[in-house]
């Protein structure tokens, strides 16, 4: 019997094709194993692309909060009332220019005198002043300097817009006060606050009640003090030079104070009180010393209410030039003044200025006309709108300015 020992443990072996099948198998495996390897990986890397947040916006110029936070670049501009119905409209044009990306514009209104002091005080909320007039600087500037060791807190300026101070009347009593006393004029209208009849005694008009004028407070709105500058002016006939001792003149302290103690109502901005008198009518004021632009801005809207109103032009007058000062101060950083800046050219732009023309500004920029068909200034003659404007007043001094308001306060007794 032959011996099978040897190889009694064996299996049985495995042909050729035998090998080609587990070959396949292995191969067939293999790639399935990559295929769910690489699958999975791409989707993994899709949902974590989808999941994850997006990335910061890089922080630059115009997309920064002054103080490194990401978002918009906010410059804050106190202005005065006057300039609302023109400087609104023009900050939304502003946001939609390349220029106005990412830039918040703040309109703080202020009384010029109030955002003056605010600035010297340190409110970093004010990255603009533009007050209705440069009448205020020279004092704005003493007070900074005094406070600030000689810096100057103005790093550029421009003139936006310039309009001089009008007289505003109700049409009816305008026609009536000119047949008593010949003109609209600060000696002219003290005599009449002084009628202890009222306009019983200066028309016959009984049903009219006390004679009421009125203007904003001088510590505070610039048109104020313009009113207050102008009867000091007139006062001594004179146009320049206006010195201490005209104000210190007795008998000027109380002339004036013998109207100033009859004004009606004091209000803080030249835009209110105009509302105000547009509103309330004849019962409110008979006259008002006003911005022509704010008198021309609501000619329409007197006349839709109570009858038209009649603009006259002091004896002296001064130009209300709308400076626009970018401030160099702190909480003013170098991009918010590169923002002022642009936004002082747009508003400096021939479209710019044609829009404040419409709203009774004469233009700060040369190249926009006044005396054409289409003009405001053409068409509103028939109020009493005039173009030429025979008499204008310089600036008075700091010093000169101060006890003026001074001489102001002491004649408010009480009040």
């Amino acid at each position: 019997m032959p011996n099978n020992s040897g190889n009694s443990s064996q299996g049985p072996k495995l042909t050729c094709l035998g090998w080609v099948v587990i070959l396949l198998i292995l191969v067939a495996s293999g790639a399935g194993a990559l295929f769910s390897f690489f699958k999975s990986s791409r989707n993994g890397s899709k949902e974590s692309s989808e999941s994850a947040p997006p990335q910061a916006v890089p922080q630059t110029a115009a997309n920064s909060k002054s103080g490194g936070q990401v978002g918009a670049l906010e410059i804050g501009i106190a202005y005065g009332t006057e300039k609302e119905r023109w400087l609104k409209p023009a900050i939304e044009q502003f946001a939609k220019t390349p220029e106005g990306q990412g830039v918040r514009v703040n309109l703080i209104p202020k009384g010029s005198l109030e955002a003056a002091r605010a600035i010297v005080a340190g409110d970093q909320s004010i990255q603009v002043w533009s007050p209705a007039s440069s009448i205020y600087k020279d004092v704005f500037l003493a007070e900074w300097q005094v406070k600030n060791s000689g810096a100057n807190p103005i790093a550029k300026e421009t003139q936006l817009a310039l309009t001089p101070m009008v007289f505003v009347m109700w049409g009816e009593r305008h026609e009536a006060f000119v047949s008593k006393y010949q003109t609209v004029s600060f000696k002219t209208i003290g005599q009449a606050l002084a009628e202890k009849g009222g306009w019983d005694s200066i028309a016959k008009h009984p049903e009219w009640g006390l004679f009421k004028f009125g203007h904003t407070h001088p510590n505070q709105s610039n048109s104020g003090l313009a009113t207050l500058v102008l009867m000091a002016y007139n006062f001594h006939n004179k146009t320049r030079q206006l010195v201490l001792a005209d104000i210190v003149n007795v008998e000027f302290q109380q002339w004036m104070g013998s109207i100033e103690q009859a004004v009606t109502g004091l209000p803080s901005g030249t835009g209110a009180m105009m509302t105000d008198m547009v509103l309330k009518g004849p019962s409110a004021y008979d006259v008002v010393s006003v911005y022509e632009n704010v008198a021309i801005d609501f000619l329409k809207n007197a006349e839709g209410r109570w009858g038209p109103i009649r603009i006259a032009y002091p004896e002296q007058n001064v130009w209300n030039d709308n400076p626009y000062y970018i401030l160099d101060v702190p909480g003013s950083s170098k991009e918010q003044r590169r923002a002022a800046e642009a936004l002082m050219n747009f508003l400096m732009s021939e479209k710019l200025q044609k829009q404040a023309l419409d709203h009774g500004f004469r233009p700060g920029n040369p190249d926009v006309p006044i005396r054409t068909p289409e003009s405001i200034f053409t068409k509103y003659q028939t109020f009493g709108i005039r173009i030429e404007i025979p008499s204008f007043c310089e600036t008075p001094k700091a010093e000169v300015i101060n006890n003026l308001l001074a001489s102001w306060q002491r004649s408010q007794g009480g009040r």
